[in-house]
């Protein structure tokens, strides 16, 4: 078995397996409640993922995934492997908790935002900072999500020199007949010196409880078709257990519970 199939599973076996990135390059303002871990195995044509969120502190999430590839479409071998390591806090939230902002740092980059040889050769070269915001329409039926950043590589070509780039990322998801499923379209990629071709992602998303996200994708760039192709991923939540010192914050010698 391949190093970065083994990076993978080893990743796998020291998460906890107790029950918004997924497969998006899109993100929402959220920042899951305090306490609560997330797990989400994404499993795809150009590469699979696996991500482990961490919400340790309120408002604060801290954030680490394994991308493996697979270029040659075949399933047998792999073409490589990177990693993303980031903390994300929430800045505003409205008060019906459907939109704010929030703002993401971190090293290592996702696929489609960063040079296919970079991504494989050194993610952690590359250090990047963004600002998902997410804006409800229409009674909540509609909701918009704009995450503009920047990233920055390091000893980048031939000369080593530092680069610079532009990221962008826009989702939208319509819920045109339930809370619980919803039609997801985006668009994001990046532009500069290590700019890469725009890419898209369409598909499907289920809600079916507050444990569970499923969703199918089709992505792909808009020219070259060296896209994501399709992709199946999953969000399991587990209940808010994982804080340092209780997840009910002391107020006045008591302990608040925390509602969401």
């Amino acid at each position: 078995m391949a190093f970065g199939t083994w990076l993978l599973l080893l990743l796998f076996l020291l998460l906890p397996k107790q029950d918004q990135a997924q497969q998006f390059n899109s993100d929402s303002w959220l920042s899951k409640p305090w306490g609560t871990i997330t797990i989400i195995p994404t499993v795809g044509q150009r590469s699979s993922m696996l991500m482990t969120t961490y919400s340790l502190f309120p408002r604060w999430e801290f954030t680490i995934a394994a991308y493996l590839y697979n270029n040659d479409n075949d399933p047998t071998t792999n073409d490589g492997y990177s990693s993303t390591l980031y903390a994300k806090y929430m800045i505003y939230e409205n008060k019906a908790q459907t939109g704010g902002i929030g703002v993401k740092a971190g090293t290592g980059m996702r696929p489609g935002t960063l040079d296919a040889e970079l991504r494989v050769k050194d993610a952690f070269r590359t250090y990047w900072m963004n600002a998902p915001a997410t804006i409800p329409f229409f009674n909540n039926t509609l909701s918009v999500d704009l995450m503009p950043g920047a990233s920055m590589t390091i000893d980048y070509g031939n000369e080593g020199k530092t680069a610079w780039a532009f990221t962008y990322s826009g989702r939208v998801a319509w819920y045109p007949f339930s809370p619980t499923a919803s039609i997801v379209g985006e668009v994001f990629g990046s532009a500069g010196k290590t700019g890469t071709i725009p890419e898209y992602k369409a598909g499907l998303r289920w809600e079916p409880s507050q444990y569970a996200v499923f969703a199918l994708t089709f992505g792909d760039e808009f020219s070259s078709g060296h896209g994501a192709g399709f992709e199946f991923g999953i969000m399991l939540f587990t209940p808010q257990f994982a804080c340092f010192g209780g997840c009910q914050p002391k107020e006045k010698g008591k302990r608040k519970k925390i509602f969401r």
